[in-house]
């Protein structure tokens, strides 16, 4: 099969890889109808975090299932399937708790390499969900978003306690950053204030709800948070980008006993606990538990209450995975979806 390996940063390739098969009988393997390259795969590309080349890459995935294991009860073959690039058992404690991807069996199904014609995908009853009939092409994108950026951005606004009524800042204005404001909007906000320089995901950000532009970063882009909430700060930010800039603005953007939501992968993050003790102000974060989130936002995009596949404005053929990494890397696009 056809899959995509990064070299060394700034090296992406597609070449021939081995068919993944059935190893484990808890496991499946599925066709991939589309996959995408990830924001968090650029740390990687731009050689931020170490590469130890050649190695598979993505862990984004939609796909009809081919085979199963002889323990795999509830995922049949030929179901369109979503699922979680963390598999987990979803029985463990951990999963019950709703915590996947801390699931005390997880693997991370990133590792063989989901920008591929093929996926073998562990503990597949627990991490797969099937759709509830063959999706129509439109639906596509909206359900491969949600493997990732849309349970991700879901996540951040539940972590936030984002309430009905309720005030949210969004910093990033990534697919991640975008699809939070969608999950804000779902969840009953009344105002979003996106965090956005960019002219296109602003508009996007408007046509998914947000109510607000702030255009200004740092100390100015605090600055703007607090004097549009009357000197006091966003209920509820949603932190989507990982950098240290990014969770200091998202801190100093939330008013005392507001939330923060933080879901960037943090890349030289450091938070004072002094700082932190006298804001008042809490925190919860981490890789988003997207498979406790799958079955209602699978159900969004059926009903066309969420339409987050808007976040891929850049679609190519799984042989032009080098482009997308390109496109993604200097800005021009702000998510590449992948067709095998």
């Amino acid at each position: 099969m056809r899959g995509v390996v990064l070299h060394a940063p700034g090296d992406v390739r597609v070449e021939e890889r081995d068919t993944p098969k059935v190893i484990k009988s808890t496991d499946a393997v599925i066709r991939t109808t589309a996959t995408c390259v990830c924001g968090s795969d650029l740390w990687d590309y731009r050689g931020i975090n170490p590469v130890n080349g050649p190695v598979p890459v993505g862990h984004e995935y939609v796909g009809v299932v081919e085979e199963v294991g002889r323990d795999v009860t509830l995922i049949k073959p030929g179901q369109f399937v979503v699922g979680s690039f963390f598999a987990s058992d979803n029985t463990c404690p951990n999963c019950r708790n709703g915590y996947q991807t801390n699931c005390l069996h997880r693997e991370f199904v990133g590792a063989g390499g989901c920008q591929a014609e093929y996926v073998r995908i562990p503990l597949a009853d627990g991490t797969l969900v099937a759709a509830p009939e063959q999706p129509d092409e439109a639906h596509i994108a909206s359900l491969l978003a949600c493997s990732d950026v849309m349970g991700t951005g879901w996540y951040a606004a539940v972590a936030a306690e984002v309430q009905p009524g309720s005030t949210v800042a969004v910093v990033g204005d990534g697919a991640v950053g975008l699809s939070a404001v969608i999950a804000a909007k779902e969840l009953g906000a009344e105002r979003i204030i996106a965090m956005s320089r960019h002219e296109s995901r602003q508009r996007l950000a408007i046509e998914f709800g947000a109510t607000d532009i702030v255009t200004e970063r740092g100390d100015e882009g605090v600055a703007h948070i607090k004097e549009m909430t009357g000197g006091i700060g966003a209920d509820a930010v949603l932190e989507c980008v990982g950098t240290p800039q990014a969770m200091q603005q998202a801190l100093h953007s939330t008013r005392p006993g507001g939330n923060v939501g933080f879901v960037g992968v943090p890349h030289d993050v450091e938070i004072k606990g002094e700082e932190l003790f006298y804001s008042h102000v809490a925190l919860r974060g981490g890789p988003a538990p997207v498979r406790a989130f799958l079955p209602d936002l699978i159900d969004r995009v059926f009903t066309g209450r969420i339409n987050p596949g808007k976040v891929f404005d850049l679609a190519l053929p799984l042989e032009h995975a080098a482009e997308g990494y390109k496109a993604m890397d200097e800005r021009r696009a702000i998510k590449a979806l992948l067709r095998p």
